[in-house]
C-alpha cells in the first residue's frame, strides 16, 4: 500500500440541547442534576396512548440558531419516527426529522490551519427529542437508566466534511458554542451534556483510496474530541497500510471513545437510513413556518461574535488577541461595552480593554466567580479609568483601588476624595517637598547642580516619597528642573 500522507476529512454531528423550560413534546421540566427519574410524564416515559404536543419555544430557538448559522429555514417541515432499540429509549423510537429538516445550508467561519478564514458548511440542522441516560458499573455488573433527559429538545447540527485536522474541529466547536451563547439558545456546556458531538472521520489518499468513515459517538469535552480524532486518524492509517482497509472492502462503523485509555473502541457497523425505518410521525402534523415569523426572529439576532471581534479590531483599534478575549463570552463583551461608555463620550478602548482582560479576568479566575457575582460594576471601572486618565491618581493608586473596589463595589471617586488619594499637583506643595528633599540629600543635590544628571533620579524619588507617592510626576520634574537651573545660574 502507498505510504503517502493522506488527507484527513472530518464532519461533525453536534447535538445541541436547547434552553427551554419544558421538554420537546411534553410539559415535564428540563433541569440538570435532578434525582433520577423524577422529571417524567407519560409521553417521555413512552407509556401506551400518550400523545406528543409540540413545544413552540423549541421551534423558535431552533429557528434562531439556524439563522445565526446562516441557514435557510424551511417553509414546511415535518416530524418522523426514527426506530431503534436502546434501554434508555422507552418508546422504541425517537421523534426526529428525516427528509424535511428545519434548517439547511448554513456555515460557521473559523480560522483554518493555514491561517486563512475557512467556511465550514452546515448541511442541515433539525429538531429532535433526546433519549434518556444509561450508566454502567465498572465490570458491567449493573446498569441504570435515568429518563430525566428523555424528551429534552435537541437541535442536531450536521456539518459537511470540511474540517481537515483535529485543531480545526476544536475551533469549529468553540465557534459554534460562542454563537449559541450569543443568541441564548443553549448553554453549550459539554460537561452537563448540553452539547455532545460525534465526529465522522476518514482518510483520502492520493491514489483515490478512502478509508471507511468512522463515527465516534457522544464525546463530551473539547479535549476528548481532539484526542479521539487524532487517534482515529492514526488507527485508520495503520489499518490501510497493514490490511488494505478501504471504504470498498470495509463497512462504515461506529466507535466509542475511551477517555481513560484515550483510544476509540468498535461498537457496531454503522446503520443506514433504512435500518432506522423512518416514517412520518402520525401524531404530529407538518409544521408550516411563515416567512414573516422567520424575519421577525432574524430581527432579534444580536451582533454575532466574529462580527463583533472584527468591529473591535477595526473600529476600536484593539489587538486581535484582546478582541478575542473580550468577545469569547457575550456577558463579558456586554460588560466591556458598558465600561467603555463614559458620561463625556467613549473612553479609551485600549485602556478599558486592558483593565477588563487582565485585572478583572484575573480576579474572576482566581476567585472562581461568575462575572455577575463581581461587586464592581462597569460604571465603577469606567470611573477608575477616568481618574487615571485625567491624572487625578497614579497608576499605583489605581491598582490599589481596583483590588478594593472589585470586592466592595465602592465608588473609586468617592474613595479618592475621602482618603485624599488625589495626585499632588499644587506647585506650592511640590516646591515645599522639593526643598525638604534637597536639604535631606545635600550631596546628591550638589552632584546634580555640578552636572551629574544621574543624581537627578535620587532627588526625584525623594520628592515623590515626601509626597507619599501622590505627586504628579510632570509637576515634580518641572519644579526640580527650575530649581536646578536657578542654582546653576547663580
Amino acid at each position: 500500500m502507498s505510504v503517502a500522507t493522506p488527507r484527513l476529512l472530518i464532519g461533525i454531528e453536534v447535538h445541541l440541547q436547547l434552553k427551554t423550560r419544558t421538554k420537546c413534546f411534553s410539559s415535564s421540566p428540563v433541569s440538570f442534576g435532578a434525582d433520577p427519574n423524577t422529571l417524567l410524564d407519560p409521553t417521555s416515559a413512552g407509556l401506551p396512548g400518550a400523545l406528543p404536543v409540540l413545544n413552540r419555544e423549541a421551534v423558535r430557538q431552533g429557528i434562531r440558531t439556524g439563522l445565526a448559522l446562516g441557514c435557510r429555514i424551511a417553509a414546511i417541515t415535518k416530524w418522523d419516527r426514527k426506530s431503534y432499540f436502546y434501554p434508555d429509549l422507552p418508546k422504541g423510537y425517537q421523534i426526529s426529522q428525516f427528509d424535511q429538516p428545519l434548517c439547511v445550508e448554513g456555515a460557521v467561519e473559523i480560522e483554518g490551519d493555514d491561517g486563512q478564514l475557512k467556511r465550514v458548511r452546515i448541511r442541515r440542522a433539525h429538531l429532535e427529542e433526546d433519549t434518556g441516560r444509561s450508566t454502567h458499573d465498572v465490570g458491567g455488573s449493573k446498569s441504570r437508566v435515568d429518563l430525566n433527559r428523555a424528551g429534552t429538545p435537541l437541535l442536531e447540527i450536521v456539518s459537511e466534511p470540511d474540517l481537515a485536522s483535529a485543531e480545526e474541529a476544536v475551533r469549529y466547536l468553540e465557534a459554534l458554542r460562542e454563537i449559541v451563547a450569543y443568541v441564548g439558545t443553549s448553554d453549550g456546556n459539554m460537561q452537563e451534556g448540553n452539547l455532545r458531538c460525534e465526529p465522522n472521520v476518514n482518510l483520502v489518499y492520493a491514489n483515490g483510496d478512502r478509508t471507511p468513515i468512522v463515527e465516534v459517538k457522544n464525546i463530551n469535552s473539547v479535549q476528548a474530541v481532539r484526542m479521539a480524532i487524532e487517534f482515529e486518524a492514526q488507527r485508520q492509517a495503520e489499518a490501510y497500510e497493514a490490511r488494505g482497509e478501504t471504504a470498498d472492502n470495509t463497512p462504515r462503523s461506529t466507535r466509542g471513545f475511551d477517555d481513560v485509555r484515550q483510544v476509540t473502541v468498535h461498537q457496531r457497523s454503522k446503520e443506514s437510513a433504512d435500518d432506522y425505518r423512518y416514517f412520518p410521525e402520525p401524531d404530529l402534523p407538518p409544521l408550516r413556518i411563515p416567512v414573516s415569523y422567520v424575519e421577525d426572529l432574524r430581527a432579534t439576532l444580536p451582533e454575532l461574535p466574529r462580527v463583533k471581534r472584527q468591529r473591535y479590531v477595526d473600529g476600536l483599534g484593539l489587538s486581535a488577541y484582546d478582541a478575542g478575549v473580550l468577545t469569547a463570552d457575550p456577558v463579558l463583551a456586554t460588560w466591556y461595552e458598558a465600561a467603555l461608555a463614559g458620561p463625556k463620550g467613549q473612553r479609551d478602548p485600549k485602556a478599558v480593554a486592558t483593565w477588563v482582560s487582565t485585572e478583572l479576568l484575573r480576579y474572576v479566575n482566581d476567585e472562581r466567580l461568575a462575572l455577575g457575582d463581581v461587586a464592581l460594576t462597569p460604571e465603577g471601572l469606567g470611573e477608575l479609568v477616568d481618574l487615571l486618565d485625567e491624572g487625578t491618581i497614579t497608576r499605583r493608586t489605581a491598582q490599589e483601588l481596583f483590588r478594593e473596589v472589585v470586592k466592595s463595589g465602592a465608588s473609586p471617586a468617592a474613595l479618592v476624595a475621602e482618603r485624599g488619594l488625589a495626585r499632588v499637583q499644587d506647585t506650592g506643595a511640590v516646591e515645599a517637598a522639593a526643598a525638604a528633599a534637597i536639604e535631606a540629600n545635600a550631596a546628591a543635590w550638589a552632584d546634580w547642580v555640578g552636572g551629574n544628571e544621574k543624581a537627578k533620579g535620587r532627588l526625584f524619588g525623594a520628592v515623590m516619597k515626601a509626597l507619599a507617592g501622590q505627586g504628579d510626576p510632570a509637576v515634580v520634574a518641572q519644579v526640580l528642573e527650575r530649581l536646578v537651573g536657578e542654582a546653576r545660574g547663580a
